[in-house]
């Protein structure tokens, strides 16, 4: 199958986040993402996308290395597409209706070299998405947006990408 869209919402009712995976074959699968989850993939997404590029992975400098990752991030990101909604059309949902409950995460990558994430409840059937630079970093700035609305007091950083510096006036004394 081939991915047609994919999505991730904050949902404040349930406390998790909620992962919609469209393939074009008119097929969808409904996962949720706890805190616990997400604090577990997270780095995997990170380290994938530094195993990733050539170029960050023979990079000595581990300063260089960041550098890199916060380039390519930015690159892969701006060739995605972000400004078309969501289909919520009827599609078959294989693995049912309701979401999964993830529980466990693998990863790996294809023969081809590409990075893997394999997403699963406790038991049961999960989710194997092979992810191409555009899709892996595609993944974390969705991750990243549902985390800043969530109320889960983490922050989703890329290693070397520092928030930015608030300028607070200097106090003066004043006679």
């Amino acid at each position: 199958m081939r991915l047609h869209q994919l999505k991730i919402d904050f949902t404040a009712e349930q406390d998790r986040m909620l992962m919609q995976i469209a393939a074009s074959e008119k097929v969808e699968v409904r996962m949720w993402l706890t805190r616990r989850f997400v604090k577990l993939l997270w780095p995997l997404l990170v380290k994938l996308a530094e195993e990733a590029s050539p170029r960050i992975r023979t990079q000595p400098n581990p300063e260089a290395r960041k550098a890199l990752l916060n380039i390519e991030h930015e690159q892969a990101v701006s060739k995605a597409n972000f400004s078309q909604p969501y289909d919520d059309s009827m599609r078959a949902t294989p693995l049912g209706a309701d979401p999964l409950l993830l529980a466990r995460i693998q990863t790996g990558h294809d023969p081809n070299g590409h990075p893997v994430v394999a997403m699963h409840p406790a038991e049961g059937q999960g989710v194997t998405l092979t992810l191409d630079p555009v899709l892996l970093h595609s993944v974390c700035r969705l991750l990243q947006a549902a985390v800043k609305k969530s109320d889960w007091d983490m922050e989703l950083k890329l290693p070397g990408v520092e928030p930015p510096e608030t300028h607070e006036r200097e106090r003066r004394t004043i006679n």
